[in-house]
């Protein structure tokens, strides 16, 4: 089977990679990838934001499924462009994809499926916003979210008034996220500890893979901004099987039903981002794909081919139940361009990426970098994410900063304790 891997990140090299290795695939193409992903992949230039641009790159490397890693390409509607000219993807529909890129849409979907969230009001006005904050009515701290796609960093978590309403007003009057802040989403601040779940559904069925916790802000402590991830780790400790079971009867379950009510049959990876309280999990935000860094812990995790299953749910006719798991835990580490998620210089010279010790032991997915002579240079804010393995999380997190310490580029910058929630 010949396979297009739609994006260009460590999410998406990590899904290269995981099905290059895999008996059922004859070859695995990505687009547009990165000069990392290129020292293993064919990689083919095309703009992922516009569907016919994938869809004539389908016809002509008679490509046989496609799988979409961004949301940025299925809310344009990449995968209702290649069904509509007969070709099998892995992923949901633009409509569908609105369970993402809309948290308004979101919130009153799980309003209607009794799906558990924080209590929350969407705003159009910058007036209604600010006199939702000034009535107090969830209380502070207060969660303040752009409406639409952020790229991951469209939350803040205001301690008091005058920070909720900065936050407002970035996404409301200055636009900081572009059109995602012209509605926002204003709710109340759940205690617990955060979780990300992963399914792989065909609409009904659905297919559970290992959990992961992932760490946002930039720096150690969780302290600093909101960033697109520094670094995750597999599995959860928080979701038991008593947990996932729990989480598929009261989340998943209900919003896959509810999306099919609507006429938005969902197919491809869904992501429940979680929060475990003491009344038990409730939803903070659902992806439309898989997660990064999450991904790049997940997927080595797996001990069976997910090819087929990708099939499958592409098909709607998945095979229900959870992935076979090989019994290590897994820590990913973001390194990171200095400065990021703010303003970063790029064109640096990564170092140590050849060292013959990186290899053992750890995988390197790239991300924001490019070619320079025949050499790797940082590209972006993300550059590579470090994974390793281990019988525990002690072992993994020695082995990923391990490895990690070979590589060096100006100016790089990576936390110091991911995985270290998982041991304390």
């Amino acid at each position: 089977m010949r396979v297009l891997v739609v994006g260009g990140g460590a999410r998406e090299h990590a899904l290269c990679w995981k099905l290059g290795g895999e008996r059922g695939a004859s070859e695995i193409v990505c687009a547009p990838g990165n000069a990392g992903i290129a020292r293993d992949f064919r990689c083919l230039p095309a703009d992922a934001g516009r569907p016919a641009d994938v869809v004539a790159l389908v016809e002509r490397e008679r490509i046989d499924l496609t799988v979409v890693g961004p949301e940025g390409p299925l809310t344009a509607g990449l995968v209702d462009s290649l069904g509509a000219a007969g070709h099998r993807a892995c992923g949901p529909t633009r409509l569908a994809a609105e369970i993402e890129s809309s948290k308004a849409f979101a919130k009153r979907l799980m309003a209607a499926c009794g799906v558990p969230t924080a209590r929350s009001v969407t705003c159009t006005a910058l007036s209604d916003a600010l006199g939702v904050l000034r009535d107090e009515r969830f209380g502070y701290p207060v969660v303040v979210k752009a409406d639409g796609l952020a790229a991951g960093k469209g939350v803040t978590v205001a301690l008091d008034r005058a920070s909720a309403e900065t936050a407002v007003g970035e996404m409301m009057v200055d636009r900081r996220f572009g059109d995602a802040g012209s509605a926002v989403v204003i709710e109340e601040y759940l205690r617990g500890r955060e979780a990300s779940f992963f399914v792989l559904t065909d609409g009904v069925r659905a297919r559970v893979l290992p959990s992961a916790e992932d760490h946002k802000r930039a720096f150690d402590g969780d302290g600093g901004p909101n960033t697109g991830g520094m670094g995750a780790f597999a599995a959860s400790p928080l979701v038991t099987e008593a947990m996932a079971d729990r989480i598929l009867d009261s989340i998943v379950e209900p919003a896959l039903r509810g999306l099919r009510g609507e006429g938005r049959p969902y197919r491809g990876f869904l992501y429940c981002g979680l929060m475990i309280t003491d009344d038990g999990p409730k939803v903070v935000e659902f992806n439309a794909r898989l997660g990064d860094p999450e991904a790049q812990v997940v997927l080595p995790a797996l001990d069976e081919d997910l090819l087929p299953h990708l099939w499958n749910a592409a098909g709607g006719a998945i095979e229900p139940g959870a992935f076979r798991v090989r019994p290590d835990r897994y820590v990913g580490v973001v390194l990171a361009s200095g400065g990021y998620p703010g303003a970063f210089e790029t064109g640096k010279a990564i170092a140590g990426l050849d060292d013959p010790a990186l290899r053992d032991g750890a995988q390197v997915f790239y991300a924001g970098v490019a070619d320079r002579g025949g050499a790797l240079v940082t590209a972006g804010g993300r550059v590579l994410t470090v994974v390793a393995g281990g019988a525990g999380f002690a072992e993994a997190r020695e082995a990923a900063y391990a490895a990690a310490s070979r590589i060096s580029f100006e100016g790089m910058h990576c936390r110091r304790d991911i995985g270290m929630r998982a041991i304390g």
